[in-house]
Parts: structure tokens; sequence; C-alpha cells
């Protein structure tokens, strides 16, 4: 561990692990504090107000970890910035730009194919994974030149896929020989230690950072999430126009019904996944949050670094067994 498709990050890595891009929820804190863990940490570049704050963001964080560097003689695991390559991106360009003046080790592309960003990123030396939710999209991905598949199963929270993940797995390591990321149900390290055995290089866990003292997540989310489970998980489309993994109880609180949401069109990057719009948005849409399955595995709030040496104890612990 790493894995030898991973060899380049040499023993960074404390786990073969992604912190999860999560809108509105991955911050300089959270990202900083991961990295620093030895966990890969990953953010929408969406959750800035534009590329000023996005250059503001990469700057300050990237600054902190070669304190950490100086300070512990340790080099921290890589920062991964997530790029939203969907058409009616309009930021995409500008964030492009910006990502390639720090020239980031690793980006993931996300809600559409990485083809048209793959180039730039490969001259500046940058290794893209894509998100896929499907296998004629992971064969896509491969045929445009992506470095990597980010597998986003049934359970993921936020933007999910539908396929089980262990026959997602099994049927792209059937064609595919680089890396893979699973997404999607990663509640600890036995967990972890299982998408090892699958075949996967990297999971991603997103759910058990939202509940960390340092995520930009509502205090009132965090505490729903310590108060739910998996049965307490609802796939939608009602609020991004893709499938979606959402905490009930918080649609219940913002006064609607889970159960008759209102349909609504494809995304819209400028109206669904953009700071200030969401901002404009009535309250009780602002406050409805996602979630994955893993929601059952999250029984406190605590610090990264908790929630990491947590995880290595259990993920070495599930290797020895």
């Amino acid at each position: 561990m790493p894995s030898d498709r991973l060899q380049r990050f040499g023993d960074r890595l404390a786990l073969p692990l992604i912190a999860a891009p999560m809108f509105l929820v991955s911050g300089v804190e959270l990202m900083a504090a991961a990295c620093r863990n030895g966990v890969i940490g990953s953010f929408p570049t969406a959750n800035c107000r534009g590329a000023e704050q996005l250059d503001e963001w990469l700057t300050e964080i990237e600054t902190r970890l070669r304190r950490h560097e100086d300070e512990t003689g340790h080099k921290a695991a890589p920062l991964c910035p997530n790029l939203i390559v969907h058409r009616s991106n309009a930021r995409l360009e500008q964030d492009l730009a910006v990502l390639l003046r720090h020239g980031p080790e690793i980006v993931i592309t996300s809600v559409g194919s990485p083809a048209p960003v793959l180039k730039p990123l490969h001259d500046a030396g940058t290794l893209v994974l894509a998100d896929v939710a499907s296998i004629r999209h992971a064969k896509r991905a491969v045929e445009a030149g992506a470095d990597g598949l980010v597998l986003l199963t049934a359970g993921a929270g936020g933007q999910t896929g539908w396929l089980n993940p262990f026959a997602f797995v099994r049927a792209v390591r059937a064609f595919y020989d680089g890396v893979v990321v699973l997404a999607g149900g990663i509640s600890d390290g036995r967990a972890l230690h299982a998408a090892d055995v699958l075949g996967c290089d990297l999971a991603y866990m997103g759910t058990k950072f939202i509940a960390t003292r340092e995520s930009m997540a509502d205090d009132r989310y965090k505490r729903m999430l310590v108060e739910s489970n998996a049965d307490d998980i609802l796939l939608t489309t009602a609020f991004t126009g893709l499938q979606t993994s959402m905490l009930r109880p918080s649609i219940v609180a913002a006064g609607l019904d889970p159960d008759d949401l209102p349909a609504r069109g494809a995304i819209d990057i400028a109206e669904d996944i953009d700071v200030a719009a969401r901002e404009n948005r009535p309250k009780r849409w602002r406050d409805v949050w996602s979630a994955g399955h893993s929601a059952s595995g999250v029984t406190d709030v605590l610090a990264v670094d908790d929630l990491v040496a947590r995880t290595v104890a259990e993920y070495r612990q599930a290797c020895a067994r």
C-alpha cells in the first residue's frame, strides 16, 4: 500500500483513501487536515465563489501543507481538486486555468466526459481520474485517455450511481488495468480493506468526513448524520436533476414531502452547483442535505485526526485478519 499503480506517492498515503469531494462541505480546513493525515483530499472547485477564491484556497492549502512538511519532515498526501466538466459549467475554463497554474498532482472530473480537459492537465503532469456511473461511461473515459476511474456505485452520497459495487468493479476490471476508485458505502477501515480485495486502488469516504469538526457542514447537518442511518437515505432527482442520495430527515425538516417531491429537468450547473445561486434559494431548499448509505457508520462528530487514526487502526486490523 499504495498499490503498484500509485507508487508515485510513495509512503505519503496513510490509507488508500480519498476524502470525497462534497458540495458546500469540503473546504480549506478539511482538505488541509485530510492531506496532512495521509488521506488524499478532494474538493469541488464549485465550492469557491469564483476563480479568484479558488486560487486563494489552493494557495492557503498549499501553504499549510508546506508548513506541515517543514515541521514534520513528512510530505502530505496529494490535494485533488474536483472539476465539473458539464457543458453548462460556465466557469470551466477559468477554474481549469487556475488549476494549471497550481499544478495539482491529481484532478477528478465529474458530470461529463474528461476529454476537454485531459490534454492541458496531462501536459501539466496531472493524473486525471474520471467519475463514471456506468460501464458504458467507464469505457468512454478510458478511450478518452483518463488515468483512472471513480466508480460511483449504489449508496454513494450526493451524486451517485445505481450499480452494485461488487458487479461494477469486477466488470470494469475485466477490461481496464488502470487506477480504480470505489465510491459508495465505505464507512470504516474494514470496508476499505474489502475494496482492496475487490480490486480497487483507492476508495472514497465522504459521509463520515461531513461529520468532522473541520468540515464546512452546518452543525445541524452533522447532528442529523449522527442520528440517522442508511434507512434515512432517499435516492431522488428532485434537487439537481441527477440521481442523488439525500437525507430524508432534512427533506422533512424543510417542510417537503419526501414521497411527493416535484419533478425537474436536467442539471444546470449555474442553478444547482453554484454557491451564490444556492444562497439565493428559499431557505428550505438550502437546508436539504445529502449523505450516503455509510450514514449508519457515523456515530459521533470527530476531528479529522481522530477519524483517520480510527480508520487506520480498523484497516490494519482487517488486513491482519
